[in-house]
């Protein structure tokens, strides 16, 4: 069985819950404070392991490119200005894996995005990180327990988190039965079912370990209303003809694709830091007894 040392990334989409922001940056290069989501995505591949990572761009996605190049300029004034500890950061950051990009040249969906992996993947198992989902906690990288879970199974697995029943119609819900502890044989996806149709509260979480027959199951599967190539229709003809498992991983998802959910980020991230975490406490602190006294109505 190969080693699992590759990455996809996708990170193509338009972001237009994010407008007006995305209109001259891609979602993705959003920031955590100061910190690029994307950059987050490509060091959860790196600390699992994987150094060779494809990123799956699309018009307007350059920055992505330059961020995770080396700007000689850049670095000259910080090494003038004697600012050592951000000129390692910055080096750091182009030398962390080895990265390789690609163009969607038309937005139709995720599973279409990941037909651009299959000359790059060849016959290796890969894992998919999808650009705009953090994951922290664990006493590993989520991608990392899929590459462990994968060692075990030989077969694709996707990362699972328990979502609350009112929520299930914001997301994939599998229908399986549990094989092990937090893992599960899944029978099939269902995306986005109302909470009557919906066989669990597990939720796909926008992390898999797949193998490179999901290339014939993308192709072959029924296309959805819209022509758009998803992903899911290929992970149930993968679970049917073959096995496909679900793995609920240790840690927490952060999904930054709509505002509200960005803005909680932020703040969570923002607390766990030692430079700026003090202040912003302070700040919410302060910020509750002005709402305790009808500030903001």
């Amino acid at each position: 069985m190969p080693a699992v040392t590759k990455a996809v990334i996708p990170a193509a989409g338009m972001g237009t819950r994010f407008l007006p922001a995305t209109k001259s940056q891609p979602k993705e290069m959003l920031p955590i404070v100061d910190t690029p989501v994307m950059q987050y995505v490509v060091e959860e591949a790196v600390e699992s392991g994987l150094q060779d990572i494809l990123i799956i761009t699309g018009r307007g996605k350059r920055s992505i490119e330059d961020h995770f190049d080396f700007h000689p300029e850049l670095e000259e004034i910080l090494e003038r200005n004697g600012k050592a500890q951000l000129l390692s950061q910055v080096r750091e950051i182009a030398d962390m894996a080895n990265l390789h990009y690609v163009r969607q040249k038309q937005a139709l969906g995720l599973g279409h995005a990941i037909l651009h992996a299959k000359r790059h993947v060849g016959a290796d198992p890969f894992a998919v990180l999808l650009g705009d989902t953090l994951m922290t906690g664990g006493t590993m990288p989520c991608t990392r327990q899929l590459v462990q879970a994968y060692e075990r199974l030989s077969k694709p697995v996707i990362a699972v988190e328990r979502v609350d029943r009112d929520k299930v119609g914001r997301y994939g819900i599998i229908e399986g039965e549990e094989v092990g502890p937090g893992l599960y044989r899944v029978r099939r996806l269902i995306e986005k079912p109302s909470v009557e149709e919906a066989p669990s509260d597990l939720a796909a979480a926008g992390r898999y370990l797949l193998t490179a027959g999901i290339f014939d199951h993308i192709e072959n599967a029924e296309r959805q209303r819209d022509g758009e190539i998803g992903l899911t229709p290929a992970l149930n003809r993968q679970a049917h003809e073959d096995a496909l498992y679900a793995l609920l991983f240790e840690g927490k998802r952060y999904d930054i694709g709509n505002r509200l959910d960005y803005v909680l980020t932020t703040i969570e991230f923002a607390l766990r830091r030692k430079d700026v975490g003090p202040a912003v406490r302070e700040h919410i602190e302060r910020l509750v007894e002005q709402l305790r006294g009808g500030a903001f109505r």
